[in-house]
């Protein structure tokens, strides 16, 4: 067997076991959060050092992405817009957030810069390469990004559960046509592959998402994904995110993470207590709107809101609106502060 198929075969069956365990255990989002768990356990107490599947990230983006389209509906994309004022606060409060872990970095040690792209919340790859041109350290940028994710993931799911409760029951319809999704599943895969040769971010998450939200939306679809396609996705993910972490990670600056984490911890809570706000002097559902304030990932946050049966359209619409003011942004705001500061 090539030495490269020895560091990635086993990856998918320690995450689907990791999966089952916790979907045995009742965890929420168990097939991602087991994988994920299971995957950093196996890299940090073995010394199988396993990678990711190829492509296998890109293939659950792929699948979730058009899971999330087809939550879609006119009616819901009409309530979504009548409150885009408040998603478009929603999402700069998330973003204006970061300047908590901004601080806290920059008051413990870390250059200007680094600490910046470390903390804002608009994707490991795209704050590593604003980093990278600003002058960050982009190991720390990089390894601060995806801690924040991965704490996201771990903590915001399990709090919403425990706390929170499930949710109202939505009504997003589930049936499954499989003529309807043998044209969407490619499509998307032929949008994303367009979106990543434009360089845009996130291409496997946005490309399938537009496809099947466009098609749900001009054909009111009310379809779903078959049984057990969300699961696969949430697996692929979760093991790709589990593959940034290994002992090595966690020796290269403790210091450093510890902080990040506390940064981190700071953001979710500082959004959460704004989201309560709103929700109060809306009457908008709560755990809706915290969790699209949450600083996580689009994917992550929106399965979440999916598995508790919360309103996945207006997640993902405060999560997209807040990764775009990120990127847009982000560097200018980040320059001016250079050139204020001198």
């Amino acid at each position: 067997m090539p030495e490269h198929w020895r560091q990635w075969w086993p990856t998918p069956l320690v995450g689907a076991v990791g999966g089952l365990l916790a979907s045995l255990a009742h965890w929420p989002l168990p097939w991602m959060i087991g994988a994920l768990v299971a995957v950093i356990l196996f890299r940090c107490t073995t010394p199988w050092a396993i990678r990711d599947l190829p492509g296998g990230r890109k293939t659950g983006q792929w699948i979730i992405g058009i899971g999330i389209g087809l939550h879609f509906s006119p009616a819901v994309v009409e309530q979504v817009a009548a409150h885009f004022g408040l998603i478009l606060f929603g999402a700069l409060i998330t973003t204006l957030s970061s300047g908590i872990a901004v601080w806290l970095l920059q008051r413990t040690g870390e250059d200007r810069a680094t600490a910046f792209f470390s903390s804002m919340p608009g994707g490991s790859g795209e704050m590593v390469n604003l980093g990278l041109r600003n002058g960050a350290v982009t190991s720390r940028v990089a390894a601060g990004q995806s801690l924040r994710v991965v704490a996201v993931v771990l903590c915001v799911p399990a709090t919403f559960k425990f706390f929170l409760g499930d949710g109202p029951v939505l009504s997003h319809g589930g049936s499954v046509d499989w003529l309807w999704l043998a044209l969407l599943v490619p499509l998307g895969g032929l949008l994303a592959l367009l979106w990543q040769r434009l360089q845009q971010p996130n291409p496997w998450l946005f490309g399938p998402l537009l496809v099947s939200a466009g098609a749900s939306l001009l054909f009111d679809l009310q379809l779903g994904l078959p049984p057990g396609a969300s699961q696969v996705g949430q697996l692929l993910i979760g093991s790709g995110l589990g593959c940034h972490f290994d002992r090595a990670f966690f020796r290269r600056a403790p210091s450093f993470l510890a902080r990040t984490l506390l940064g981190t911890a700071l953001m979710i809570g500082f959004a959460a207590l704004c989201a309560l706000g709103l929700g109060w002097l809306t009457q908008l559902d709560i755990r809706s709107l915290t969790l699209g304030m949450m600083p996580g990932g689009i994917a992550e946050m929106s399965l979440t809101a999916e598995t508790l049966q919360l309103s996945v359209p207006l997640v993902t619409a405060i999560q997209v609106v807040r990764l775009l003011l990120v990127l847009f942004l982000a560097e200018p705001i980040f320059r001016r502060w250079q050139k204020h500061r001198g």
